[in-house]
């Protein structure tokens, strides 16, 4: 499912499980996990409900750096993140902006393309790879 520049696919595993998967995938890669946040968690800690919901922010200088090269603007996009997140009917999701999107949300100039073309091929290949999926849509 591609929704404003989000790439979602679907998780065999709950969400804690997922984001586990994501953090071994990525470290695999060779990237870095830069943070991970229990939005749920946090909810539960002022009192409030929300269906489990994990963000995994990950990344490497070496994919990220010619893009903010181009635009500084971009690091506010940068590290890339992933969500993991369980819908009202329990079915698990895994989320992430696309790196195209973040060039054309930056206005990135072509001297960025292939960098962009990487970084995307990168995150579909943990992402996929992690939540033992294919694209829903």
């Amino acid at each position: 499912m591609d929704d404003h520049g989000m790439e979602t696919v679907a998780s065999g595993w709950s969400v804690g499980e997922t984001i586990d998967r994501l953090q071994a995938v990525v470290a695999g890669a060779g990237l870095r996990v830069f943070a991970r946040i229990d939005h749920a968690g946090g909810a539960a800690e002022v009192g409030m409900e929300l269906r489990p919901t994990e963000l995994l922010i990950f990344g490497n200088p070496r994919g990220g750096t010619p893009l903010m090269q181009d635009r500084q603007t971009s690091g506010i996009d940068l590290p890339v993140k992933a969500l993991a997140w369980e819908d009202e009917d329990g079915k698990v999701w895994l989320t992430y902006n696309r790196a195209a999107w973040v060039a054309e949300r930056h206005g990135l100039g072509g001297e960025s393309k292939a960098a962009v073309e990487a970084v995307d091929a990168g995150l579909a290949q943990v992402v996929r790879k992690a939540a033992g999926s294919a694209a829903v849509g």
